[in-house]
């Protein structure tokens, strides 16, 4: 049912810009508004024309798409969006440290990077300043 109504979508907006397209212009338009060639009130959006068959469709090709258009867009699908990873909730990583190997040797399992025993303390420089 979407697809349809988005081909008779495009369908209307190929015969509406024909339609305004092929429409003959209505008077001089604004230069010769603010010129001086006529005095009406409908002076200043050009001389009145008799409605002919293009104006009406225009007129009835617009409503057409406007409405198919509000009419897509309620039937749009929004779960498909994409969403940012900064609308998920921060949660810190939780992980545990892997057990020893058995008699106390440390592990050589590939996952632990991270040693579990302290660095050695030789060749640490001293925290005293020295002495003149």
């Amino acid at each position: 049912m979407y697809t349809f109504l988005l081909i008779l979508l495009i369908i209307d907006a190929l015969v509406l810009a024909t339609a305004v397209l092929l429409q003959a212009g209505k008077g001089g338009g604004l230069a010769a508004s603010f010129g001086g060639a006529s005095s009406s009130s409908d002076a200043f959006l050009g001389t009145r024309q008799a409605g002919n068959i293009l104006t009406k469709a225009s007129w009835w090709c617009g409503g057409i798409f406007i409405f198919l258009a509000f009419v897509l867009q309620l039937m749009s699908n929004r779960s498909n969006a994409p969403t940012s990873i900064l609308d998920q909730a921060l949660t810190p990583a939780t992980q545990t440290a892997p057990a020893p190997a058995v008699g106390g040797a440390p592990s050589t399992d590939i996952q632990s990077a991270v040693p579990l025993t302290p660095a050695p303390a030789t060749g640490t420089p001293s925290t005293t300043p020295p002495q003149p």
